[in-house]
């Protein structure tokens, strides 16, 4: 499996956990609190796999940088969180970021 599909995937699993931490209730809530865990568990696993393929600085802005990007997009869908326009902006400068850590990245 090409190590961006298991990077994707830990992006994925990093952004349904952050997204259910809600439902927890601080961790009150059995289910909700088992999502967290699992979907956290799994994605830090997945990391460990990708990170022995790509650049450990392009895996972790990627994770960090898309996921505080998903999470935020997905907050205001889900939740009617309100976004400032400079919060988008901020937004859209992680995704430069990300893009440009990744085009730079340190050839291993």
């Amino acid at each position: 499996m090409s190590a961006y599909i298991i990077l994707l995937a830990a992006i994925i699993l990093e952004v349904i956990g952050t997204l259910t931490l809600p439902a927890t209730q601080t961790f009150t809530k059995l289910v909700p609190t088992s999502v967290v865990f699992i979907s956290y568990s799994g994605s830090i696993y997945l990391l460990a796999i990708a990170v022995e393929k790509l650049p450990l600085s392009l895996v972790y802005a990627s994770w960090a940088g898309l996921g505080v990007f998903s999470v935020a997009i997905m907050s205001y869908i889900l939740y009617q969180e309100s976004l400032a326009w400079q919060a988008i902006v901020g937004l859209f400068l992680i995704v430069i970021g990300v893009t440009l850590v990744s085009v730079f990245k340190i050839k291993s």
